[in-house]
């Protein structure tokens, strides 16, 4: 059978297998069927189509910028405060960005949630601070028409495996959803991966290795109020380790459905001393599973930005290029081809519209971006940093 054939039937079946699962399938792990599903709501109940009200929580994640410059564009999105204690950082993008207005600005979390009454609270913050912005959060009373408050904060979850139980807690006993944002959610590359090996056409995976990271935080000219942090391992959890370490680990925690690996063995460095004195740039980890093996290659110093993996199964083989593109093996070829991922669809092309999805059509959010994996995520990365301390492997309990 062609190569051609044998990958379309592949991926067909992954595809049908998402559409007739449940959301925790493996074949569909991000939600539901590409289109949201309407049916549950009853004949006379017309979707809310007014624009998702949102709130910021702190500004001092680079991220935000291009939060703001995106959700220019979008009508189906209001910003209806934000919360930063540094009135300076507040007033520097609202210079940017005329459009906010500065009866937005508040400088308490909690006081805006109670003036503003948002749907979702976008958590832009240091990492140290997301156990913070979940915990106010989850004391904010529910309504009616709210039943459930969504937060989102930038990757990683935590700084600590700690935070993250205690983030899982709070969230728990409020009824609070609580997502974790990482850039490789929405690349159709990775949806494409992870469709390959759920329909068996690469075989069982025996080694993953992942490739993340760019230059330094300081060389690609960061704002101060992001270098600051990203430099400080109390807030940031490390350097490179966490910052693209993370990234990964989730994608690794994905692709296992779950599973926490047997032990992490990691080993860092510090190569630019005189730029990042407090944190590691360069750090390797290796997670070990029954049957299988990721490396985990976190940098600082790579010489061009760069988010891509290689997936090797029993039988092929499937790698990243960029957002879009596969490298594709299986057994039989001669030879590897390159093939344009499928095309990801409403909810899952975009965190706007997986928000929505979530708030409004009842969406109990899978994969990447979940809760549950973010927790497993920051375990991973907890133990990571053990390793690297000790310079033994730490066995996952």
């Amino acid at each position: 059978m062609k190569w051609t054939v044998r990958l379309a039937v592949a991926i067909l079946a992954a595809v049908l297998a998402a559409g007739m699962g449940a959301l925790g399938q493996d074949s569909n792990p991000l939600g539901p069927p590409a289109t949201p599903n309407q049916n549950h709501l009853p004949l006379t109940q017309v979707p809310d189509q007014s624009p998702l009200r949102l709130v910021i929580a702190g500004m001092v994640h680079g991220h935000v910028d291009g939060f703001l410059s995106a959700v220019a564009k979008r009508s189906d999105v209001e910003i209806v405060g934000i919360a930063e204690p540094d009135r300076a950082l507040f007033a520097r993008y609202a210079e940017k960005y005329t459009w906010l207005d500065t009866k937005l600005y508040h400088a308490d979390l909690q006081e805006l949630l109670n003036t503003t009454h948002p749907e979702v609270v976008l958590a832009y913050t240091n990492t140290l601070e997301h156990r913070k912005v979940v915990e106010i959060c989850a004391k904010y009373p529910t309504t009616a028409r709210l039943k459930r408050l969504v937060v989102m904060m930038e990757k990683p979850l935590a700084v600590s495996a700690d935070d993250a139980h205690a983030i899982a807690e709070a969230s728990s006993k409020a009824n609070l959803t609580v997502l974790v944002n990482y850039e490789t959610t929405w690349y159709r590359s990775n949806r494409g991966v992870k469709q390959l090996v759920d329909s068996g056409a690469i075989g069982d995976i025996r080694k993953v290795v992942v490739h993340d990271g760019h230059r330094g935080p300081k060389e690609i000219r960061v704002g101060p109020e992001f270098l600051s942090w990203l430099t400080d391992p109390r807030l940031n959890g490390g350097g490179a380790l966490y910052d693209f370490g993370c990234y990964g680990a989730d994608l690794m925690t994905w692709l296992m459905n779950g599973e926490r690996p047997l032990a992490v063995t990691t080993v860092t460095q510090t190569i630019k001393p005189e730029i990042y004195p407090n944190v590691d740039d360069e750090a390797t980890m290796v997670l070990t599973y029954p049957k299988a093996q990721a490396i985990v290659q976190a940098s600082w110093n790579w010489p061009f930005d760069r988010k891509d993996m290689e997936v090797y199964g029993q039988s092929g083989y499937v790698k990243t290029i960029n957002r879009d593109e596969l490298e594709v093996r299986l057994a039989g070829d001669a030879e590897a081809k390159k093939v344009q991922a499928i095309v990801m669809v409403p909810p899952n092309d975009d965190p706007m519209n997986y928000l929505r999805a979530v708030v409004r059509d009842g969406l109990q959010p899978e994969g990447l971006g979940s809760l549950e994996v973010n927790v497993v995520v920051a375990e991973i990365l907890d133990a990571a940093r053990q390793s690297a301390g000790t310079g033994r492997s730490v066995r996952m309990k």
